[in-house]
């Protein structure tokens, strides 16, 4: 059963975020400071060995990343953080959620990957989190690694997300976490892709260990 709302934070998590503050202020994004507190949350709670890596799957300008890239860094993890920075389709022009100052003026295309170099470098997390500027699912294939936390937050269409999950949750460990961001029961409030895979890994052995706005996470129990 998820926690109630809202989750609380630790003294020294909270210490470790309030270090951020400015700087996830000034980020851009689309993860809620409650949102990104109780992922931080999330992966701080995580109680595999630091050599089990975390992964993300989109990063856009690194607002997420500031959240789990300061818990890995405190746990000594390596966080992976997986986008091919041209942005997801809602991002693209006529989209509700583009952004035309992240459209670069030669190729045309939008391009994060600068802005999110930036914001790992401000926020000190070069040594911490490994930049795959990639699609994700093919980088899956390339990635043979067991991972303890996955955070799954990019494409939102059904084919992009679905692929996403099938790609990278199998490589989850027994004991590891799936957090999935977007989830909305009303479809009035967002798309519904990111719903079903709440729904397929609750279906799938998956339990619920927490939820907070559109976030929910789940821990990979052993059978």
């Amino acid at each position: 059963m998820a926690t109630s709302h809202p989750v609380k934070i630790p003294k020294e998590l909270a210490g470790l975020l309030a270090d951020k503050q400015e700087l996830i202020r000034a980020t851009k994004g689309f993860m809620p400071p409650d949102e990104g507190k109780a992922l931080a949350l999330a992966l701080y709670e995580c109680d595999l060995p630091y050599d089990v890596p975390a992964v993300e799957i989109g990063s856009y300008t690194g607002l997420s990343t500031i959240y789990l890239g300061t818990v890995a860094k405190r746990q000594m993890r390596s966080l992976v953080s997986v986008d091919h920075h041209r942005g997801s389709q809602e991002n693209q022009a006529g989209w509700e959620y583009h952004d035309p100052t992240l459209v670069d003026p030669v190729s045309g295309k939008m391009d994060t990957l600068y802005l999110f170099r930036r914001t790992v470098e401000l926020a000190r997390l070069a040594e911490t989190v490994i930049i795959a500027v990639a699609d994700s699912q093919k980088f899956a294939n390339a990635f043979s690694v067991e991972i303890g936390f996955l955070f799954i937050d990019g494409g939102h269409g059904i084919a992009e997300a679905t692929g996403d999950y099938e790609s990278w949750v199998p490589k989850i460990t027994q004991g590891g976490h799936l957090a999935i961001h977007d989830v909305f029961t009303d479809a009035s409030l967002g798309g519904q892709a990111p719903f079903l895979l709440y729904q397929r890994a609750l279906g799938e052995g998956f339990r619920e260990t927490m939820s907070q706005g559109s976030l929910r996470v789940m821990r990979k129990d052993s059978k």
